[in-house]
């Protein structure tokens, strides 16, 4: 039979990783096994601000390193030069802003995004142009006003201009009120002013004309009446005026009917 060693030697990657779970292994990001014996870090194991199973900075596993750098935040310093790319971006959570700049040109998108959520956004704004979208992400739900206008309306993808919406002022969504995808007109739908509203009626997706339908004035809701998607005459249906419903109660589907009847027999 083989002994531990290996059995975590004759397998790689993934593999190894499972064998090392299954046999109750602590190991490395290389798949090596860890052990306190050669830790730097005794004095931190004796306060019990460390341990193997569940706060150790040699562990693999981002929850133990995380843990390890919660209690130990003033080493997190010294991390974020390490070799294995989750330590150096769980450290520099937990690192002082002053260490990070280095960290704007690290290989690794996830270091770099944790570096633009903490630098001064005068510091990151060429991060705008960084080439993966997680980078620009990190950016899209920090930054304000002009700083956030070309991630909103010139960004390639699409999650990126999505994340901007959710962070742009009301005023700035009229911008992408014509954005190509459908789940940024939404969110425009969502929040722009509703005087504004009225001129997304006519979106070709009927998800977006149900969020304009959830807010138009009811004045103003007689634009849907006739919409081709019943999710929007049911929208309609709830929210209408009495005086203008009829249509909706002689509707050719029975949602929609009975949400109108059932608004049309209130008191």
């Amino acid at each position: 039979m083989m002994n531990t060693k290996n059995q975590t030697d004759v397998v790689g990657g993934n593999d190894r990783d499972e064998v090392a779970d299954a046999l109750g292994l602590a190991t490395d990001w290389l798949g090596n096994p860890v052990s306190c014996s050669d830790c730097p870090h005794d004095e931190n194991r004796e306060s019990g601000r460390c341990s193997l199973d569940k706060a150790c900075v040699r562990d693999r596993r981002g929850r133990k390193i995380d843990r390890f750098f919660s209690a130990n935040p003033a080493q997190s310093n010294d991390y974020l030069d390490h070799p294995f790319f989750e330590v150096r971006a769980i450290a520099a959570r937990y690192a002082s802003p002053l260490r990070l700049t280095s960290l704007l040109s690290d290989p690794e998108p996830e270091v770099r995004a944790v570096a633009a959520s903490r630098l001064p956004t005068k510091r990151v704004l060429h991060l705008r142009a960084d080439e993966d979208r997680r980078v620009r992400i990190a950016l899209a739900r920090r930054l304000q006003g002009d700083d956030l206008m070309p991630l909103l309306t010139s960004d390639p993808d699409y999650q990126v201009r999505l994340v901007a919406a959710q962070s742009a002022l009301p005023a700035q969504l009229l911008s992408v009120m014509n954005d190509n995808d459908s789940e940024i007109r939404r969110e425009v739908a969502r929040r722009v002013a509703t005087v504004h509203l009225p001129a997304m009626t006519g979106d070709f997706d009927p998800m977006v004309r149900r969020e304009v339908a959830l807010r138009l004035e009811p004045g103003r809701l007689h634009l849907l009446l006739k919409d081709k998607d019943i999710r929007v005459r049911h929208a309609v249906a709830e929210r209408i005026g009495l005086q203008e419903i009829e249509p909706l109660l002689n509707d050719p589907d029975d949602a929609v009917r009975s949400a109108a009847l059932q608004r049309f027999l209130e008191p």
